[in-house]
This record gives C-alpha cells, structure tokens and sequence, in this order.
C-alpha cells in the first residue's frame, strides 16, 4: 500500500457549538499499515499543516480495513485558520462525516 500521508485522522471532537475541532484522532502512515491514535489538539494539526506535514481523513470500510477519504487543508477565514477536507470559505471546521469521540 502506497503512503496516503504523514498522518491520518479517524475522528474528532467538537466544541460545544460544533463549529471547531478541539482534538482530533491522528495515526502515523506508515505506508503499509497505519499506526494507532493518539490525540492531537487542533492547534498542533494546524501547526503541523503549516509546517509542511500532510494529513487525510480514513474511515473504516465494510471490510475492516483503513480507507482513505480527503485530504485535510487550512482554509482561513476572517484572520481564523479552520481545518477542512474542502476549501470554501465557511467559518467552520469540516472533516468530512468523521466519527465523534
């Protein structure tokens, strides 16, 4: 299996308004696996992003395994940094329909 990213997200946690991600579920890729989570708080994922590191959202399929979903990016908005797998300009965080925890 090729590398999907450096890190893959698997779910996340809101704010009480679900407008933006507190922390998120991240695992390493290591190309033919991917590693267990440990969870980063959203100003370390944008850092991360800033800093050049890649991230996608996964998703468990119907056989078990990792799928890939979206590539994660920061959109800014109103001089607020956001992190999502679209790039529109919405005044929220959006990865996709991940999982809560």
């Amino acid at each position: 299996m090729a590398k999907w990213a450096d890190y893959c997200i698997s779910a996340v946690r809101y704010d009480e308004d679900e407008t933006h991600i507190i922390k998120v579920k991240v695992h390493a890729d290591n190309g033919d696996t991917i590693g267990n989570s440990s969870e980063w708080k959203r100003e370390k994922v944008v850092s991360e992003i800033e800093g050049g590191t890649t991230f996608v959202t996964i998703f468990k399929g119907t056989d078990g395994k990792w799928k890939k979903g979206q590539d994660v990016h920061i959109v800014k908005v109103n001089e607020k940094k956001y992190i999502r797998t679209d790039k529109n300009s919405r005044a929220s965080d959006n990865l996709e329909n991940l999982p809560e925890f």
